[in-house]
């Protein structure tokens, strides 16, 4: 069976939310380890889906992973413009890697984008680390936006989050 994208459902939230923080732990993304601060907004799928569209990957019934799309400046985007979408968080367990959930999840934040009025481009941020999904954002078109990088924590000068577009 296909892997099928779509809204994340209430049920499903602690289990995404921990796929998302393994994700990120077992990739080496937090500094801080299981002590960094930004575990916990990982695990919050509630209040992601409370004020942004979160989207998750299954097949024959298992989570593979999700996304967070942000149709507009908001809330939940950290980079996004007017006229811009942005995505958060994209995560695939560990098992479920190179199977295509990844891309799919993009694909469907892209596709929202478009239908969105007055949308013209998607908006990312993504750490130097984070190669296959440097590859997929590429595959699928996005450009890096150098100009765009930005430091989550500036008290911290090593952590720089690189930025990708793709215009619509």
């Amino acid at each position: 069976m296909d892997i099928v994208i779509r809204r994340a459902v209430p049920d499903e939230y602690a289990a995404l939310g921990e796929i998302t923080a393994r994700a990120y732990l077992q990739d080496g993304l937090l500094d801080f380890g299981e002590s960094d601060a930004y575990l916990g907004e990982l695990r919050d799928v509630a209040r992601r889906a409370a004020a942004a569209e979160v989207l998750v990957a299954v097949r024959d019934g298992a989570l593979l992973g999700g996304v967070t799309f942000v149709p507009s400046p908001g809330p939940m985007a950290d980079i996004a413009r007017p006229g811009e979408a942005e995505i958060r968080m994209l995560a695939v367990a560990a098992a479920a890697r190179g199977q295509g959930a990844g891309e799919a999840l993009v694909r469907a934040c892209v596709d929202r984008a478009r239908a969105a009025e007055g949308c013209r481009a998607v908006v990312l941020s993504t750490q130097r680390t984070m190669r296959a999904a440097h590859r997929i954002y590429e595959r699928l078109g996005f450009v890096r936006t150098p100009e765009r990088d930005w430091k989550p924590l500036p008290e911290l000068d090593d952590i720089t989050l690189l930025t990708y577009e793709l215009t619509l």
